[in-house]
């Protein structure tokens, strides 16, 4: 049932057993702090107009601010903010929180046209409505996000890496064991010059909003890719555009990048984990290079890169932190175990390892992502 449709339904029940003519819940604007009507039964036209009320201001904010129940017995402008409830006649008003954990999401209230008001016990009662309603609420919601979440996550990810002559890729992308939407993310293109990318990131939070906020961070990073310039000039000015549109937001990533003939990568870092490289002459190890902030952290941040050489044979490894990050493990012995399970050998092969050494049976609680590039070997001569 859509979300929308159970508050509709539970409005018209708690309506009935107490007597209502009209009942209505406003939830709290994401980003802001105001109340919008969500649903309303006998007074659709707060929906209808979109009302929406200040956190502290007229009836409904000021049961969101002081987080407990309000009666009215006198509804005009100097009781309420919103002018429909008195040009329709609502004579009695009560109005609970909706409250969950700590958080106050929303306020369930409701109206009647006759001079009859409303009892503590009619608040008690609503209060054990709101509460449900809250719980309620909260779980369609958690679901409806989650699945908007994956469809998003799943959607923003290459659908095939490139065919590049010479190279050779593989990638992992797996979401926590609770099915928590984060904001990890791989990418690997080619632009209109021939110069490949390749990039794995992660947006700190989880749910909905750090995966909208990925969508966004990974199309700017691939426009300013368009120009053609720099690595660590194209890591700057995505840091410049989260800075200014994705306030709050905190994003690490590496990228790699080489023209053809794909031999030479310039990599950068802002505050990712380090590349893992696989010889095949001379085992696995971490890519030294210069770590930057992560993005939207501070303005202005001096971004480098170093470069690398991808000789035949020769794998690279790019990831996020949840294949690394235990609680119960340190993350140097995780970084340890990466680097020995890492072997220059096919892209396919060293995801199918690594997900096996690293991850194995452990109950997971971030998204993980993985990809592996391989110059492709020489072939040995007879």
């Amino acid at each position: 049932m859509h979300v929308d449709d159970l508050l509709t339904e539970l409005l018209e029940r708690i309506r009935v057993i107490l007597d209502a003519d009209t009942a209505a819940v406003l939830l709290m604007e994401a980003g802001s702090d105001a109340l919008v009507a969500r649903a309303a039964r006998g007074l659709e036209d707060e929906v209808r107009q979109g009302v929406k009320v200040p956190l502290g201001v007229g009836f409904a904010g000021s049961i969101a601010a002081r987080r407990e129940a309000v009666l009215l017995d006198r509804v005009d402008s100097t009781t309420v903010a919103n002018p429909i409830l008195w040009e329709k006649g609502i004579k009695a008003m009560l109005g609970v929180p909706l409250v969950s954990g700590e958080e106050v999401i929303g306020v369930l209230h409701v109206g009647r046209l006759g001079p009859r008001p409303f009892t503590t016990e009619d608040a008690d009662l609503l209060q054990v409505a709101g509460d449900r309603v809250a719980a309620a609420l909260q779980a369609r919601l958690l679901a409806v996000e989650t699945a908007a979440a994956q469809l998003l996550e799943r959607g923003l990810l290459p659908t095939r890496l490139p065919t590049v002559e010479g190279l050779e890729f593989a990638s992992r992308y797996v979401t926590a064991d609770n099915r928590t939407i984060g904001g990890d993310w791989y990418d690997a293109f080619l632009l209109p010059s021939g110069r490949l990318w390749l990039v794995t990131g992660d947006v700190a939070g989880h749910g909905l909003d750090a995966a909208v906020v990925m969508g966004r961070v990974r199309s700017a990073l691939r426009a300013y890719a368009l120009l053609d310039a720099p690595v660590a000039e194209v890591v700057a000015l995505t840091d410049r555009k989260v800075d200014h549109f994705e306030i709050g937001s905190m994003v690490t990533l590496v990228c790699a990048t080489a023209p053809p003939p794909y031999d030479r990568f310039d990599v950068c870092s802002a505050g990712h984990l380090p590349p893992v490289l696989a010889d095949p002459a001379g085992g696995a190890s971490f890519l030294e290079l210069p770590v930057g902030p992560p993005l939207g952290v501070t303005r202005e941040a001096r971004r480098e890169a170093a470069t690398v050489e991808l000789t035949p044979g020769v794998v690279m490894l790019l990831y996020t932190d949840g294949l690394v990050e235990r609680r119960e493990t340190s993350l140097t012995q995780r970084l340890a175990l990466l680097r020995d399970s890492t072997r220059a050998d096919a892209p396919e092969a060293v995801c199918r390892d690594v997900m096996h050494d690293l991850v194995g049976s452990d109950t997971t609680r971030d998204d993980i992502a993985v990809l592996a590039v391989r110059r492709t070997p020489t072939p040995a001569r007879a």
